[in-house]
Parts: C-alpha cells; structure tokens; sequence
C-alpha cells in the first residue's frame, strides 16, 4: 500500500504559531500510523517562499527576501524536528527542484488548452509604485460585509477578485488603488466545473467543512483565475512574452506537493509515476482556509495532467488563544519556537491532538495546557508507566514476571488496535486518543484494584500476573501511542528493551529484562498558569 500525505506548506514570513500547529500535527500522526502499518509512506511538506509579503517583510528589514527566507526555513524545520514531525521531503519553493519542476509542469498546463491569455485590469497603487498581488488589495467583503483581503473573505470563505471588494484600499500603503491594463494568463476553470463537481460529490472520507464549503464555491459557479502576476519575486514564466512575470504563488505553491513527492521518489528509488497513479491514497493536511487551494485548485491542476486526485482532505478549523482570535500583527500568539523551550513536544502534540479542531474551532488557554500535562500525561500515563516499571524492578528484579495475561485486558487490548486505525485513517484523531486514554485510566484502576503491593506478600501468584499484565499493557501503549506521542514511546521502549513497533498486539515474555526506568514527565507548578498569561499579555 502506498500512502501520500501532504501537509501544507506555512508561509515564510513570519514564526509558526501554535495555529500552524494544530492543524499540520495530523500530518505526522497518519505517516507514523501508516508506517506501523507496512505502508510505503511519502509525507511531504516545506516552506512557501514567494510572494509579495516576504518583499514587504524584506524591505521593511532593509535585507533580500532570501535572507528573509532563509531565517524562517531554517526556524521552521527546528521547530518541526522539535516536534517530531517525520517528513520524508521538507522543502522549499524556492529550491532549484522545485522551479524546474514547476516550469516544466507549466509547460504542460499551456499544452493543455486550459491556459489562455488575456488583457485584465490589475489593483495598481500609484503611491508604491507597483502592481498588487489580490492579497495586498484589502476592503470590504461584498457577501458578508466584513473585512476581507482581495483574493478571499476568510470570515465568509468566499473566492474573491479585488474588483468585487468594497472601500478597496493598498495594503501596504493604505491609499486607494487604481485600476491597469495589463497581459496576464488565465486557468480555465470554469471548463473544469462538470469533471470538479462530479469530483467533489463523489468524495469520501473529507471533513464536512471541506465538503461545505468545496459545493458552495460549485454552486456560486467557478471563475477562470489568473495564473501570472506581476512581481519581483517568485518562479519565473518560462514563455515568450512573458518576461517579468511570476507564476501566481497559488499556482506553484500547491504544486510543491508533486515536486517534492519527485524528490522522495529520486532518494527512496520509488516510482513516482506509481506514487500519483490510481493505486495510492492520498491525505492532504491544512487549515480551513486553505480548503479551496485543495479540494478546487489542486484536483483542477491534477485533473489537467492526468494525475491522482486527492482522496481525504483533513481540513481544520481555527484556534483561538485564551478566548480571543490569534492576530500577529497585534502579537496576540503563542508561538511555536518560545513554546517548545519550555515545554516538552509529546505535551504539545497531546494538547492539540486532544483538543484539536476537527469540527469546530478549539481555544487554546495556558490554564487547559498544563492541566492536560499534570492530569493526564502525568497523572494517567505517566504515572501508570512509572509504578508499574518501579515495581517490577523492585520486586522482580528488572525481569518480566512469571505470569499470566488478564484474558479481559488481551481482548481489549486487541480491540482497541482496530478501533484506533479505523478512526485514524477515518481522520478522527481526537476520538482515537480519547479512546487509548481510557484504556491507560482502566490500566490504573487495574493496578488499584489489584493491589500488587499487598499481593505481593499475601499472594505472590496473583502478583506476578498483574505485573506481566500491566507490563503487557505499557508495551502495547509504546505502539498504539507511537503516531501521538513518539517521544514518550521512544523511552518507553528503551525502558522495556523493546525493538522499533508495529501495528499489532505484542506480548513480552516472562523472564525478558528490562532496561533503566526513568520518570516520563515532572509536574508543572500551577503558578506557571499565571506566569504565562502575564508573559502574553506583555508580548
């Protein structure tokens, strides 16, 4: 079985935060599963590196948009390690790869039929003295009314042309802009609507905000949508007539996904040509705002070259931060790199995968965030790991008991790889942490009601067959929590001298012995609670 998961590519321009987060985490928790699981993984992600904002940010900085680039790649992928993400390809779209493949790709496209040229009036803001890219070009949104940006209402999701904004303004500059002639070419994706609606009413395995908001987009009748801008930074269009114009970042930014797959194929000696034929399934991983780029755009590009549509969009909705929509421009954000200096990555990836927005937006408060660490990670995990390990060491001398399993606890234990896959691959991720997690409190009232430090004297038989079970238990929570918390199954594993997993039940057997037991996670002080919302209320 061959697996593609693709998970979308953060913009070079500023700090992850822990939005960013919350919605790519669910990228390395399918390639960890699948992996388990035999499958040939290709899981892909880099940074997005063109574009008018890095311009901005650069100029403002007094530097070169690479430079500015080149800062934030390089934060992005520390933070990424940090975390645990196991991307086989992290690239960028300003790699040498990455252009070549985009330009012959574009070559492609205009053999098509589907790219065509056309004259447009273009925002032009005289006081900067440049063209805009549709994002710059900011006013009021005509479907909703609210602020929206000149490419889309991220309060409505509607697609946008920065005609149809109201009270239009530069974003840069804040003055009005005016309207240009200039040449520009086209994606046809109004002749795409029939093969993209079939598409969409035939897919499986989406969120429903992917699917809702892919129809409404149909219904309001798709638009053909420049494929070129006028900008001094990006990849080049690599036609006559052209020179000096950019392919449009929303273009070659989605198309990431195919170069740095190619990149993969190249190092691994897969086939990529296998990799998007029909027999694969692919996982596209990304906040709600990037849905249409990936359930309209992408599958368009995809449909023109013949290539493998996506199968399961993972889309998440937003995270707000102690009640309140994050703004960086106003610095009310979490950021990923100060977090992770604090505070261990399985309490991260715990935190967001438990609390993650899979159907409905998710608030993330410091008060929630350390008590998720003291009361489960802690006080249900690993607390249950630590007894349980101490005591053997203890008492059997560091040595699997001679003993036998709780039949209740082998039956439960195989049932509960099944549930946690099928909600896994289904992208129910939440569900299936809620479900390992009462499996560790069962384990602990186990552990109570067992008694093991009475027993130990009294009934020596019944000793040794709780601590083989509970032993037993912690093995199959270093496989079954190895997407979530690979960390924390990382030491779980050294603990137990225990090889690399899989995705099925194993037992360890009397007499194995067992390595050095080391405390999983110290208790936070809950006066950090009120340190951190002073820390971001100073930011």
């Amino acid at each position: 079985m061959q697996i593609f998961i693709g998970g979308a590519w953060p913009y070079a321009n500023g700090s992850l935060h822990i939005g960013h987060i919350a919605s790519l985490l669910t990228g390395d928790i399918l390639a960890r599963y699948f992996r388990l699981r035999g499958a040939t993984v290709c899981y892909v992600s880099g940074s997005d590196c063109h574009g008018t904002p890095i311009s901005v940010r650069a100029k403002r900085e007094g530097v070169t948009p690479q430079t500015v680039v080149e800062r934030y790649h390089r934060e992005f992928k520390e933070c990424f390690d940090q975390l645990g993400f196991s991307y086989d390809v992290y690239d960028r779209t300003d790699s040498e790869t990455h252009k070549q493949f985009v330009q012959s790709f574009f070559h492609q496209l205009y053999a098509s039929g589907y790219i065509y040229s056309q004259e447009v009036e273009q925002a032009y803001c005289e006081a900067c003295q440049q063209f805009l890219p549709d994002r710059f070009v900011i006013g009021t949104c005509p479907s909703c009314g609210q602020d929206a940006r000149g490419d889309q209402c991220d309060n409505c999701g509607s697609l946008l042309d920065p005609a149809q904004l109201h009270d239009r303004k530069c974003g840069l500059c804040g003055t009005s802009p005016v309207f240009r002639p200039t040449k520009h070419l086209f994606l046809a994706l109004s002749r795409l609507a029939e093969e993209l609606e079939q598409y969409v009413e035939a897919a499986q395995g989406w969120r429903i905000n992917a699917e809702n908001l892919s129809k409404r987009y149909l219904n309001e009748g798709l638009q053909d949508r420049a494929i070129t801008r006028d900008l001094d930074w990006g990849i080049d269009v690599p036609l006559d007539g052209y020179e000096g114009k950019k392919i449009y970042v929303w273009v070659e930014a989605v198309l990431g996904y195919l170069s740095a797959s190619k990149e993969w194929a190249d190092k691994s000696g897969e086939a990529w040509e296998a990799l998007w034929g029909g027999k694969s399934r692919h996982y596209y991983v990304h906040g709600k705002d990037n849905i249409p780029f990936h359930s309209i755009i992408l599958p368009a590009l995809l449909q023109i070259a013949g290539l493998h549509l996506p199968d399961r969009l993972i889309s998440s909705e937003y995270v707000t931060l102690e009640g309140r929509k994050i703004s960086t421009s106003r610095n009310w954000a979490v950021w990923v790199p100060d977090l992770l200096s604090r505070y261990q990555p399985d309490s991260v990836r715990y935190f967001f995968s438990i609390n993650g927005p899979e159907k409905r937006d998710a608030d993330f408060s410091w008060r929630e965030f350390i008590n998720s660490h003291n009361g489960e990670m802690l006080g249900a995990f690993g607390n249950f790991v630590n007894r349980t390990l101490v005591f053997v060491q203890k008492s059997f001398q560091s040595q699997v008991p001679q003993g036998a399993l709780s039949p209740q606890i082998e039956e439960t234990t195989e049932a509960l790889y099944g549930k946690v896959a099928v909600l896994i691959e289904a992208g129910q991720f939440k569900e299936g942490l809620e479900a390992i997690f009462v499996y560790i409190r069962d384990a602990n009232k186990y552990f109570d009601e067992q008694q093991p430090w009475v027993t130990v004297r009294q009934d020596p038989a019944q000793c040794r067959n709780t601590l083989y079970t509970c032993v037993q238990i912690i093995a199959n929570l270093s496989n079954l929590l190895e997407p979530y918390l690979p960390f924390s199954s990382e030491k779980i594993r050294k603990m137990l001298n225990l090889n690399h997993p899989g995705w099925e039940p194993i037992e360890l057997k009397p007499g194995h012995s067992l390595g050095q037991t080391e405390i999983l996670f110290e208790r936070i002080d809950k006066a950090v609670i009120e340190q951190e919302a002073a820390r971001l209320a100073e930011q």
